[in-house]
């Protein structure tokens, strides 16, 4: 009596080893994921140990999710369908994820790879051997930056409180508005920014340590947004570029500005909530009338006119002292011979 086809296909997989097949399919799955976990952080190798622990982090879901198939029943038939349906595509998109930060979870930053869009925390400082008027005055002339720092392209003032910027964040380059919302002669300048990929909002600060030595405290609030931005961020190089920026303006306020300090004209008004409280004109007449001696006060005498001031005239009725003549004693004496 011929076979019935079910009963000989079963018959022929109960003879196979399935269960020693399945762990050996694992091991496979594990090398081959391990394998292309290793591909994809080489690849994002540059972008740090950040990149790979989260690369990592995140391909290890679906490479478990097809272990679990295998093991749970779906068997060997289901291999290349898993590793190449759940893997390479779990695999990539985890990674895609992980860089950009645009997780499954929604665009609150609270989930998936969230975590790389919040604000980066940037404070540095340099000393100058400058005046601190020298180093505040340098500093406000924000259209010299691109003629010494590497990375900032073009700057152009619209107003005494707003800025258009232009640099360059690894092979691009972007545009953001700053607004100067607090600012103070030789004390602090504070802004507000804003951009389609990214902005920073910060304060800077002068401190006079010496007569001819200045320190200039940089704090900084980074928000990245794109991915060259976040890319950028994962190994804190907005910090990095940060310092080396100051560094290029040390130099050149040491080695240009200090030797033409009086052709050095910066911008000395004040601003307050977003607008200017005082114009550079008033500044400086304010600043000349504090240094003028104070004036006399009227009705104080001086000791030189007191001195020169003429013997007061009796009033009528009242008789002038008398007074001796000259010639009296020699009459005496001429009178006694």
């Amino acid at each position: 009596m011929p076979e019935q086809p079910g009963t000989s296909a079963g018959s022929a997989t109960s003879g196979l080893p399935t269960d020693a097949l399945k762990q050996e399919l694992q091991e496979l799955l594990k090398v081959a994921g391990q394998r292309v976990l290793r591909s994809v952080t080489s690849k994002v190798g540059s972008l740090g140990k950040k990149v790979g622990g989260a690369v990592v982090e995140k391909a290890a879901a679906p490479v478990r999710e097809v272990g679990e198939k295998i093991t749970g029943g779906d068997g060997p038939a289901g291999l290349a369908k898993s590793v190449g349906g759940g893997v390479v595509k779990g695999v990539a998109g985890k990674a895609k994820e992980a860089v950009t930060g645009d997780g499954g979870d929604g665009g609150d930053g609270g989930g998936g790879g969230g975590d790389f869009g919040k604000v980066t925390n940037i404070v540095e400082h340099i000393d100058v051997g400058v005046p601190v008027r020298v180093a505040y005055d340098q500093w406000t002339r924000f259209t010299d930056f691109p003629g010494f720092m590497k990375k900032v392209e073009k700057v152009e003032q619209d107003s005494d409180t707003e800025l258009k910027w232009r640099g360059q964040i690894l092979w691009s380059h972007r545009d953001w508005k700053s607004t100067i919302i607090d600012q103070v002669p030789d004390k602090r300048i504070v802004w507000r920014s804003e951009g389609s990929k990214g902005y920073v909002d910060g304060a800077v600060t002068f401190h006079e340590l010496a007569p001819d030595l200045t320190r200039i405290l940089v704090v900084l609030e980074y928000y990245p947004q794109g991915f060259f931005e976040k890319t950028a961020n994962l190994w804190r190089a907005q910090g990095r570029r940060v310092r080396l920026e100051l560094k290029h303006f040390q130099r050149h306020v040491m080695t240009q500005t200090m030797l033409h300090t009086d052709e050095l004209q910066g911008w000395r008004g004040e601003i307050h909530d977003g607008e200017v409280a005082r114009s550079p004109q008033e500044a400086e007449q304010s600043a000349e009338q504090q240094e003028q001696p104070a004036e006399e006060q009227p009705g104080e005498e001086q000791p030189a006119e007191a001195e020169q001031r003429e013997p007061e005239q009796p009033e009528a009725g009242e008789q002038a002292p008398e007074q001796q003549p000259e010639s009296e004693p020699a009459a005496q004496g001429s009178t006694e011979q």
